[in-house]
């Protein structure tokens, strides 16, 4: 049984179609990414698994069970940390926490509570009132709010946005550990590097429609081959090479640009186009490409 069923989600506003017939199966103890450009229809999707919005059509279960005809249920076994910062501001953290747990029906949570607050550096916030928290603390009370239950799917929506380097170490170290404990976490962000770093699969969306469902490795070798870095110490790239940049951007800084290749056969002809154009290379480097250069061959791809 998946830990998280997506069968045929639509969903339309008035004419504007968020989710196109998405289907997604994550096993338990998944490690997953959800990358999109924005209004791809992550968060939509996020929100009809939470509960929160409903589907026009299709279905999603959470352990099996349906989050609307088992809503109770399916609750009980999800913890999203959502994008927004939503609080109340007339409770403590350690307050705030507990109400959380009343909400599952938990009793006497404290000890849990104080590990959560130790891991994601919140115990010397325990006793402060929310409202007095800087926006980075009130993030992590938002992680800790979703794990208060110990939840065996957790959905992180855009966790570290804006949020300083210590927390995004904090936060991932404490769920890296959760997810080595079994628990199943699904991950978006704009931060790629943390994709390529931490989810084990890939579903890439665009317009409502997944363009893209693979390892993470596998995505990386099949789709986007190398790229070849080149330094120029005099003149610029030639027009007929500006199709294989994977940073267009780089054209007006100049110098410096990021070529696309798929072998090491394609870099002669690179490097004969930048002599018949008068460049002359002062530094030049062959390396594997990242998932950032994956997403954009896919999104550009998928018209």
């Amino acid at each position: 049984m998946a830990a998280l069923q997506i069968n045929n989600v639509e969903k339309h506003y008035q004419s504007l179609k968020a989710l196109g017939g998405v289907s997604l199966s994550i096993e338990e103890g998944e490690f997953f990414g959800l990358l999109g450009p924005n209004g791809a229809g992550k968060t939509t999707l996020i929100s009809i698994v939470a509960g929160l919005n409903r589907a026009d059509s299709g279905s999603v279960t959470i352990h099996g069970h349906d989050v609307v005809s088992d809503y109770r249920a399916a609750r009980s076994k999800l913890g999203v940390v959502p994008q927004e910062l939503v609080f109340d501001p007339f409770f403590t953290v350690r307050e705030t926490l507990r109400m959380q747990s009343g909400y599952f029906g938990l009793k006497n949570n404290d000890r849990w509570i104080d590990e959560i607050m130790d891991n994601l550096d919140l115990t010397n916030k325990a006793d402060t009132n929310m409202r007095a928290l800087s926006g980075g603390m009130k993030r992590r009370v938002l992680v800790a709010q979703a794990l208060v239950h110990k939840p065996p799917v957790i959905v992180l929506d855009e966790p570290t946005a804006g949020v300083d380097v210590e927390l995004r170490q904090t936060l991932w170290k404490f769920i890296g550990r959760l997810n080595r404990e079994g628990h199943t976490i699904v991950l978006t962000t704009h931060y790629l590097e943390e994709a390529q770093a931490l989810c084990n699969r890939i579903a890439m969306l665009k317009a409502g429609q997944v363009v893209a469902l693979d390892s993470t490795e596998a995505l990386i070798r099949r789709i986007s081959g190398s790229q070849l870095l080149v330094r120029l110490k005099q003149g610029a790239l030639p027009e007929s090479l500006h199709s294989l940049l994977t940073h267009p951007e780089e054209l007006l800084a100049g110098q410096k640009y990021t070529l696309r290749v798929t072998d090491y056969n394609d870099v002669e002809p690179i490097l004969a186009a930048l002599r018949a154009a008068g460049a002359v290379i002062d530094d030049m480097q062959l390396q594997q490409a990242d998932l950032e250069d994956v997403f954009i061959q896919i999104m550009e791809g998928a018209k």
